[in-house]
């Protein structure tokens, strides 16, 4: 049977880190990993914790998925829509995006070895990316960004 969109449910909400660091040229630069199932490049992201504010959990899930720690914004710099793939059906997800200015790679995390990662240029992220949503929000970065 194929999978259809469950639109009785939802958006379910989800939050995510959109990691940057600026390149030793200047050019600002994305961090993407691979999503575990499907090796698609997202940005690291999850549902949010209880005991956490969405910015904290958005940070945490860079670090777990990517092992990248910084400096995260409290306000969402934007948000997107995106199918979630389940096993009979998709879920419509709705998710908040915080800018985590990154300022060091751990050596261990606890997803490594599970996803790639990889730095690029605003343009070469957005064009990796599934989501046009994202893809949006990736473009209009520079012009979001202090300075």
């Amino acid at each position: 049977m194929p999978l259809a969109p469950r639109i009785d449910k939802g958006p379910y909400l989800q939050i995510a880190a959109l990691p940057v660091m600026r390149a030793e040229d200047g050019t600002l630069r994305i961090l993407l990993v691979t999503s575990r199932e499907t090796r698609r490049w997202i940005i690291p992201k999850g549902w949010p914790m209880k005991k956490l504010p969405d910015h904290e959990a958005a940070s945490r899930e860079a670090r777990e998925e990517a092992g990248v720690v910084g400096t995260v914004g409290r306000e969402p710099v934007g948000v997107y829509l995106y199918w979630k793939r389940r096993v009979a059906h998709f879920d419509l997800c709705r998710v908040s995006v915080y800018l985590l200015a990154v300022e060091r790679q751990l050596k261990k995390w606890r997803e490594k070895g599970q996803r790639e990662s990889a730095w690029f240029t605003v343009e070469q992220a957005a064009g990796l990316v599934d989501e046009p949503g994202l893809s949006d929000l990736m473009r209009r970065l520079p012009s979001l960004l202090p300075g």
